[in-house]
């Protein structure tokens, strides 16, 4: 009995052992669950739509708009020109307009011929009905600009469109092909008052200087004209005594009442010296100080004057 009775004992020992190891397992068996279904994403997260990168459109570019021409078009026709009369001092060209806004003013451009010779014309959209030559004994070949286009530049020019007998005497005008011509800056103007008696140069830079407070201008029957107009030509003229030596610097307008003077063909207006030289007393011509003719005759030809 004693023998039987301690038999059963390991049994019971046995399924203690079985019990715990199961109790251990079960319990590994929870963690291990837990750790992994801990590391999973939640049902909402793994039913979210992965983040869209959007890639930018790369804008088109915009062409660049070609400019549009201003003004006449272009004109590259060589034209004969030996049959064409010349635009200087002695010239009367019908053909041609006088300035119609004479108080207007001056795009501060000089031109003057690339070639020996070229085209005037009095509409860009025509024939030309005269040339102008780079040089001339006269000078007037370096001219004002007074208006300017892409081809085409509208200038003063030495000569008339008619004799005061005749017709309008004012200043002469023309256009001219930019592709026949080169370009500079005036550098200075020249502004005279005939009420207040003053000549005055302005220069680029804005600053002007006073170079007459009196002078002599012309009498109610030979008027000095007015308007704008250029410096044609400076020369000195031993033949003329009334000038004592000083230059002269003519103007490319004319007389508005003589056709010619001197028993020359032309009247030109000119800036010069004069023992007498206040009031209204000369034929057209502008008489002035020694100093202030002198100055004046230090200006290019082309320089732009403006009368009024």
């Amino acid at each position: 009995m004693t023998s039987d009775s301690a038999r059963p004992r390991p049994r019971r020992r046995s399924g203690v052992w079985v019990a715990a190891i199961l109790a251990v397992v079960l319990v590994v068996g929870v963690g291990v669950w837990w750790a992994v279904s801990s590391q999973q994403p939640a049902a909402t997260e793994a039913a979210s739509p992965a983040a869209t990168v959007t890639a930018t459109p790369t804008p088109t570019p915009t062409p660049t708009p070609t400019p549009t021409p201003t003004g006449f078009a272009a004109n590259t026709t060589a034209y004969p020109l030996d049959a064409l009369p010349e635009a200087e001092v002695y010239s009367v060209i019908p053909a041609l307009a006088v300035d119609d806004d004479p108080q207007g003013g001056f795009t501060g451009d000089l031109v003057r011929a690339v070639a020996d010779r070229i085209p005037v014309f009095a509409d860009p959209t025509a024939a030309p009905v005269a040339f102008l030559a780079r040089d001339a004994p006269y000078d007037g070949t370096t001219v004002p600009v007074i208006e300017r286009q892409d081809s085409w530049v509208r200038v003063l020019l030495a000569g008339r469109e008619a004799t005061p007998s005749t017709g309008d005497p004012g200043q002469l005008t023309g256009w001219l092909r930019v592709q026949d011509v080169e370009f500079s800056r005036a550098d200075s103007t020249v502004s005279v008052d005939l009420a207040a008696r003053t000549i005055d140069i302005g220069h680029a830079d804005g600053t002007s200087e006073r170079v007459a407070d009196d002078f002599g201008s012309g009498a109610s029957g030979t008027p000095t004209p007015v308007g704008r107009t250029f410096v044609m030509l400076v020369r000195a003229e031993p033949s003329f005594a009334y000038t004592r030596g000083h230059p002269l610097v003519y103007l490319g307008v004319q007389s508005p009442t003589l056709d010619g003077f001197g028993g020359a063909t032309v009247a030109v207006t000119a800036f010069h010296y004069h023992d007498a030289r206040s009031g209204d007393i000369s034929n057209g011509c502008l008489r002035l100080s020694p100093e202030a003719i002198d100055r004046l005759a230090q200006l290019p030809v082309g320089t732009p004057v403006q009368i009024r």
